[in-house]
């Protein structure tokens, strides 16, 4: 962490941030261990591809500095990524030297309402400043701190990446390797090309110092302490940690085999140089090979994990730099358009948006007309209408008309920020599978050192013993050397980080993947439920149907007039939020030409079944049969013939009762998405049974599921009976996926081992839900579960190629070829190994990245088939 100074005005209960030098799954483990037990915390994930911890506490008991100080205690660098999901960080970077105490007594700024916490980072003169984008705006900020004598600019995103750069994993793994290449070419000249040509062995090499001390064991001595010590450092302060939170890492197992390798070598020094006839060669070529081997191999797995959020840093660029924000003067004038960096917009300014531009800003339109390209957010290649009172989305591209948006979310409410929040959520969550690979590294350092010094003890016993044949040993070795090669060997071709490596790299990749596919999966939770699912359970409105049902019949059973009657109907279904209310509302504005109507008073919502109200004095009860018998209303039988033609017809019949009598039907028909039936279709040759829950009447349920093609309906389902239905699919060993989009599926959503949330549909819906399908087609449920099915088989993939690299390295590294083909793993090519199995775990993962959507979907668009 920079040296900084921090000033927390008020805590938060979530908070993530940064965790700098981890090495394997045991230091992100130890680290979550520690955090989990701090009085406070109530959850804590630490994620070893990421780097990110995200922790969730009382503010009451435990405080983000605290928090802070208890994971640099442990001796990782750390820096804030977001200490509330509703805070709005600013960068900003100072143009005058400003001292913490200056900055603290021209505080305005810190009494300033909805500023949270307040960085000052001297070294490198950045401010950093959290807020509440709700309470206050950049510009206000900036204002105040000018008015306090505090120049500051925003700091530009170029810097901002250089910075982050510089301190990057990967820039630090690449200038430690290009150090250690300084000092471990020579040493490898002299040891292993030098020592062969007999003029250079002779003339320098084998020229004594001291007693038997030669220049070539002096000159490697004195070039390899550097690697060791200094650039080597690194994987003290790693063993260190480790040894802190009573665990053991990759770092043990290199500061181990490499510092036998260099004692032994020192040991050599020293003796060779106060004897007279000892004899024997040095190690140092193993310890600075070794450490630049390892160093190489940490900056490919780097620059690697870099590659896998890639998904990330492209939703980061969609938004345009800079917005032309409309300046008004106190009369409401317009007195100015100015082109603004976008960062500087605040909540409820106007915004103007050109022909062919990008949206800035994520708002409600108030004045003009267009067609908005939203292909980046929904996936769906085609222009949307865009006029007064609509949505706009910050990213999207605007068409050939003028739009005046009035902003509506800033900071992290922003659609591209709630999905950005979305995939790094995902890829932080851990797969149940990963368990096992966490268990296995708590075991694994200590086995292997064990299993190391086994090697060593067996092969020096042998060699004592007389055992095996003396022509085993090298000439330029002993018996005891021989076998400390081999210890060491054992010590350093062990790896487990790529066990660590194995599950979040692939689920990070799937779920960027997935997320560029407008399919978000909420980590490797689903990702694994995912691969196992045997059964698709369908809601009907909203999911198989287009969701957007419009009113086709209307019978009134009374004298009255329609236009009296859709005033009782606009003023009770308003106050809901189902899509059939909507559709009611709707058809009363355009065909009853009405755009006011009485108040309502006394409403209420009786989930599944319909509504009730007072209008009037009047007493308004629309809803299905089941509510109607509730309520004890007698529905004439001209009535129920209505509603059984309708839904013979597979339309959604509504009974409008007033002062309890039954005044009319109201015949509402959704069409079925185009690609529903093709879809099932798909799912049924893929093994899966296929299901419809609704809490529609039987009739149009079944005139429905016969279109689509689904075999078991499930009709007029409360919620709870929904879910119900899930759990006694369960019960019967069937792994459930429920895709639905409404409030009343969200039980359902929550207790499928599998919940797909259709990304039209209410936030509920979308929260509890484990993948939500952002373009809302159906075709994604294929892609989803395909996607989900390929990722985790890539975990089994990279699990397989990890546990079998440990298996079949560590025998061979022990020598157990050697007495068979005088094949042995010297210590720095082991070194190499451990290394490049990393890399090729990650590797594995990325190769997601070419992942293709199943072509059956491929032929629905062959076919023409679209979904408005």
């Amino acid at each position: 962490m920079t040296e900084s100074s921090t000033t927390t005005f008020q805590s938060s209960s979530l908070c993530r941030f940064r965790i700098q030098g981890m090495t394997c799954s045991a230091c992100s483990l130890g680290i979550e261990s520690t955090l989990q037990n701090i009085h406070g915390v109530k959850r804590a994930t630490v994620a070893l591809a990421t780097e990110i911890a995200e922790v969730e506490f009382d503010p009451g008991l435990v405080t983000l500095s605290q928090l802070l100080e208890a994971s640099e205690d442990m001796g990782f660098e750390v820096s804030v990524i977001s200490s509330d999901e509703n805070t709005t960080i600013l960068y900003l970077k100072l143009e005058n030297s400003v001292g913490e105490e200056e900055l603290l007594k021209t505080s305005s700024i810190a009494r300033l309402k909805g500023i949270e916490a307040i960085e000052l980072d001297q070294s490198n003169k950045r401010l950093t400043i959290s807020y509440l984008s709700d309470l206050i705006g950049p510009r206000k900020i900036i204002s105040e701190l000018e008015s306090s004598g505090v120049q500051t600019s925003l700091l530009d995103e170029k810097e901002k990446q250089a910075f982050e750069l510089k301190n990057s994993d990967i820039t630090n793994s690449y200038r430690s390797f290009l150090w250690s290449l300084v000092f471990t070419i020579p040493v490898f000249f002299t040891s292993m090309v030098f020592s062969y040509i007999p003029a250079f062995k002779q003339g320098f090499l084998e020229r004594r110092v001291v007693n038997m001390l030669t220049f070539g064991t002096l000159f490697r001595g004195v070039l390899s302490t550097p690697v060791q010590f200094v650039i080597g450092w690194k994987f003290y302060i790693g063993a260190y940690k480790a040894m802190k939170m009573h665990c053991a890492n990759m770092d043990c197992l290199v500061v181990v085999g490499t510092n036998a390798a260099y004692f032994y070598s020192v040991y050599v020094v020293i003796r060779s140089s106060t004897s007279k006839d000892f004899d024997n060669e040095d190690f140092f070529e193993t310890t600075t090979m070794l450490i630049s081997f390892i160093l190489l191999g940490k900056y490919l797995v780097a620059l690697s994990k870099g590659r896998t959020s890639d998904a990330i840093s492209k939703l980061m660029k969609l938004a345009p730099e800079t917005a032309r924000l409309m300046v008004y003067d106190e009369e409401g004038r317009l007195t100015a358009e100015e082109v603004i960096d976008r960062r500087l917009v605040e909540k409820n300014d106007l915004v103007k948006v050109l022909p062919g531009e990008k949206v800035s800003v994520d708002g409600l339109v108030v004045m003009g007309e267009s067609q908005v390209d939203e292909s980046m957010i929904t996936g769906e290649s085609k222009w949307v209408s865009k006029a007064n009172g609509d949505e706009v989305i910050g990213g999207t591209m605007n068409g050939s008309g003028v739009l005046q948006v009035r902003v509506t979310c800033v900071g992290s409410h922003t659609a591209v920020s709630r999905i950005i929040r979305l995939v790094e959520g995902a890829q932080m969550e851990k797969a149940p599978v990963q368990k096992l690979a966490d268990r296995i590294s708590q075991y694994f350092v200590p086995l292997v050192v064990g299993c190391g010094i086994v090697t060593w003890a067996c092969w020096y016993t042998l060699g004592m013993l007389g055992l095996y044949p003396g022509e085993w040993v090298p000439s330029y070795m002993d018996k005891f050397e021989l076998a400390l090669q081999f210890g060491i060997s054992v010590v350093v071709v062990a790896c487990p980080c790529a066990l660590g490596l194995a599950t979040p790299t692939a689920v990070m990749v799937g779920t960027g993947v997935g997320a560029s596919q407008g399919v978000l999966i909420k980590g490797g939770q689903a990702v694994e439920n995912s691969h196992k699912v045997n059964c698709v359970v369908f809601d009907k409105t909203g999911t198989l149907t287009a969701g957007k049902p419009t009113v086709v019949t209307t019978n009134l059973l009374t004298i009255m007039s329609l236009v009296e009657f859709y005033q009782l109907v606009a003023a009770t279904e308003v106050n809901s939020e189902h899509p059939l209310a909507k559709a009611m509302v709707e058809h009363a504005k355009n065909h009853a030409q009405m755009q006011t109507w009485p108040e309502a008073c006394d409403f209420e919502s009786f989930t599944g079944h319909g509504v009730k109200a007072t209008i009037n004095g009047k007493r308004v009860l629309i809803g299905n049969k089941g509510l109607m018998q509730k309520f004890d209303h007698q529905i004439p039988s001209v009535a129920i013939d209505f509603l059984d033609a309708a839904q013979c017809l597979g339309h959604t019949a509504v009974l409008v009762a007033v002062d309890g009598h039954v005044m009319g039907v109201i015949a509402i028909s959704d069409p079925v998405k185009p690609e529903a039936s093709r879809v099932v279709s798909i799912l049924k040759r893929m093994g899966l049974k296929t299901l419809m829950v609704t809490g529609d009447s039987q009739l149009t349920a079944n005139v429905v599921a016969k279109e689509v093609g689904i075999d078991f309906v499930m009709a007029e389902a409360k919620p709870e009976e929904k879910a119900q239905k899930i759990r006694e699919l369960q019960r019967e060993g069937l792994t459930v996926v429920m895709v639905g989009d409404g409030i009343n599926d969200s039980p359902a959503l929550a207790v499928a081992d599998v919940g797909m949330a259709i990304g039209a549909g209410s936030d509920i819906a979308i929260e509890v839900a484990n993948i939500v399908l952002m373009r809302s087609n159906l075709e994604d449920v294929v892609t989803a579960i395909d996607l989900s099915t390929k990722s985790f088989n890539r975990i089994r993939l990279n699990y397989v190629w990890a546990l079998a690299y440990n298996v079949m390295a560590i025998p061979i590294a022990a020598g157990a070829l050697y007495p068979f083909v005088r094949f042995r793993l010297p210590p720095w090519v082991a070194g190499a190994a451990m290394g490049a199995s990393s890399v090729s775990v990650v590797c594995s993962s990325l190769f997601l990245k070419y992942y293709k959507r199943p072509r059956e979907l491929d032929s629905l668009e062959l076919q023409g088939i679209q979904v408005k």
